[in-house]
């Protein structure tokens, strides 16, 4: 700022004043030289205007005056509009809580390590996302999470390297622009570095904040049309890294590019699907061991793709969790089950999965009980799944819908169980009907004696609370035997049948529902498995 004011200053109002000062000492050579001055004198004097002289002259003084106040006047008014200019531009180009760049002038810096591109040098951008920040906002309050951000922009700068920006794009997303110096391993350690700062605790009112970071690099390159570019590929690559677990980085790969868009398009696709109800129910029997009675089947989402066939859940599930078509997913496969199952024994349980993310939903329990009302299917039949992840989300919301759920006569079962994060703390407060064993641990049972003590343990923990137990992923006698001499209650998988479309099931459960009585046809349906 002082030096622009200076050379204002050199090109107005001193500029004008020698310049005036300049013509007034040329009048005053012209006048002395051809004795103007005399004449204008013996005039002055000969017609007594002296009096006259000095009116004009101090008229003048005060013209004089009036003119140099207003020239201050302005002049002040220049210093604060270009002070005013200043802070406007530094306010629309930095973030206004943590100080860092705003997104303008990342870009802005981008675009410049483009051009800079051509002349040899070369930068990267550095995607920053937080992971596990929105807990910290919802925990302890906006002004934690804005302690937070800010703690993150001190450490960022703290790493910048000379010649580097750093920036807050919004809410909990940040990035760099560094130069190239050490190559990639450059990158690499920067990077980590990164991670390992941001996840350092932040101290706020006597409790410590623990976020951590997921980044993303791409290098700055002529390939990239403009800084738009840049930073979708820094971005395609921080989702990438979200993907394999967050807490890491990668690097952008142009491959990234067509995988987000191969996603793009089974998203749209999936959409469709759900509106159309392309994705169908499939039922896997659940039977009584040792017996193998029928006595329930689990509902699993298959979807027959026009092209690409059947499409396994791993593909598309996630995608309708993280998108919250996952919702509809679930309303619109568990209609169609209820629809299927009123023609069965009126004995036989329809087990039905619900995400996590639905037990955020405080009207979860109405919805559900709309469809039995619509279905006319009994609530006593159903049984709702619920894995362990949805109990730390939020365990008061879950615990209020589970309640609410028990009270329709609905049963409740903890899917996935000793894979996750419950404990007895929640099999005791949450009242579950049913634990599931997750088959993780059912396939190693007959070649692992730790795996199979744990089994043990799950099914004498289950006893001990009155709540039965189902093995998943049962394919060998072998497994069914030791899992009945321990006492486990039910058991489903491969060796009781696959999943299977409703006429299929249909066939075996027979028109009158019978099939819970006849353990020989669930041989056959084995073997035909």
């Amino acid at each position: 700022m002082p030096s622009e004011t200076s050379t204002t200053w050199g090109r107005g109002e001193l500029y004008e004043t020698l310049c005036l000062l300049v013509i007034g000492v040329g009048i005053w050579f012209v006048g002395v030289t051809l004795g103007t001055f005399d004449t204008l004198q013996g005039f002055i004097v000969s017609n007594s205007l002296n009096d006259l002289l000095m009116l004009a002259a101090c008229m003048g003084l005060a013209l004089c005056g009036a003119s140099v106040r207003k020239s201050i006047l302005l002049r002040r008014l220049m210093l604060e509009r270009n002070a005013a200019a200043a802070q406007a531009e530094a306010i629309a180009r930095h973030d206004g809580l943590t100080g860092l760049a705003n997104r303008r002038r990342f870009i802005d810096a981008v675009e410049r390590s483009l051009i800079a591109v051509n002349t040899g040098s070369s930068a990267a951008v550095l995607l920053i996302d937080l992971d596990r920040f929105k807990p910290v906002n919802d925990l302890y309050s906006h002004a934690a999470g804005n302690a937070v951000l800010c703690a993150v922009s001190e450490r960022l700068q703290q790493l910048l390297p000379a010649g580097g920006v750093a920036a807050r794009l919004g809410g909990d997303e940040f990035a760099m622009l560094v130069p190239i110096e050490h190559g990639s391993e450059g990158l690499m350690r920067l990077a980590q570095a990164v991670i390992a700062s941001i996840s350092e605790p932040v101290s706020w009112n006597q409790n410590d904040l623990k976020v951590g970071a997921t980044v993303g690099v791409a290098v700055v390159s002529a390939d990239h049309a403009d800084a738009d570019a840049v930073l979708h590929a820094a971005d395609l690559a921080m989702y990438q890294g979200k993907k394999d677990g967050r807490g890491n980085y990668r690097f952008f790969r142009s491959a990234m590019d067509e995988e987000l868009r191969a996603r793009a398009r089974l998203e749209t696709e999936l959409r469709v699907a759900i509106e159309t109800g392309a994705i169908e129910p499939y039922y896997q029997p659940v039977v009584a061991l040792p017996g193998r009675e029928i006595i329930g089947v689990e509902v699993l989402a298959r979807w027959r793709h026009p092209t690409r066939g059947l499409v396994s859940p791993s593909d598309f599930i996630p995608i309708a969790e993280e998108t919250g078509m996952i919702a509809d997913l679930s309303y619109s496969l568990i209609r169609r089950a209820c629809l299927d199952a009123r023609a069965w024994s009126p004995h036989l349980i329809l087990a039905v999965n619900i995400a996590p993310h639905q037990f955020q939903d405080a009207w979860l329990a109405e919805r559900i009980l709309a469809i039995l009302t619509e279905t006319g299917f009994p609530p006593q039949r159903l049984e709702v799944e619920i894995t362990e992840s949805a109990l730390i989300q939020d365990l008061e919301a879950t615990r209020a819908t589970l309640l609410s759920l028990r009270q329709l006569g609905v049963r409740i079962a903890l899917d996935d169980f000793g894979t996750g994060y419950s404990s007895l703390y929640h099999l005791r407060e949450l009242k579950f009907d049913k634990l599931k064993i997750d088959r993780s641990y059912v396939d190693a049972i007959t070649m692992s004696d730790e795996r199979a003590k744990l089994v043990d343990a799950i099914i004498k923990l289950g006893t001990s609370l009155g709540l039965s137990t189902t093995a998943e992923g049962i394919e060998t006698d072998a497994s069914l035997d030791w899992l009945s001499d321990q006492g486990c209650h039910f058991g489903q998988g491969y060796l009781f049948g696959r999943a299977m479309p409703k006429a299929e099931i249909d066939d075996i459960l027979g028109v009158d529902g019978s099939a819970g009585r006849r353990p020989a046809q669930i041989e056959e349906l084995a073997e035909a498995s």
